[in-house]
């Protein structure tokens, strides 16, 4: 399994950056096509809340996934934990 934990910039579909950590994982042994993980803003609004598909996911070095947000917890009352389902090659 390879992972990933640290900086990251998710990229909504209307092309907003918002920064954040992540903490990302390939799904199958050696098969880097499966991959997901948690991505947690810095700043949460309506729009982060909201995003589900049509993102991307940027690492350090310009290295860029595609994701999909799965699902959306509460943290404390200004901050969110997003599951991401990456799909294609994993950024890490």
């Amino acid at each position: 399994m390879t992972t990933y934990s640290g900086p990251a910039t998710l990229i909504l579909a209307n092309g907003a950056r918002v920064t954040g950590m992540a903490s990302l994982g390939t799904n199958n042994r050696g098969n880097l096509n499966g991959w997901s993980g948690t991505f947690r803003p810095n700043e949460v609004n309506a729009e982060v809340r909201n995003a589900t598909d049509g993102l991307q996911l940027e690492l350090p070095y310009e290295q860029i996934g595609t994701v999909a947000v799965t699902n959306v917890r509460r943290l404390l009352a200004t901050q969110v934990l997003m599951s991401l389902a990456g799909s294609g090659p994993a950024p890490f």
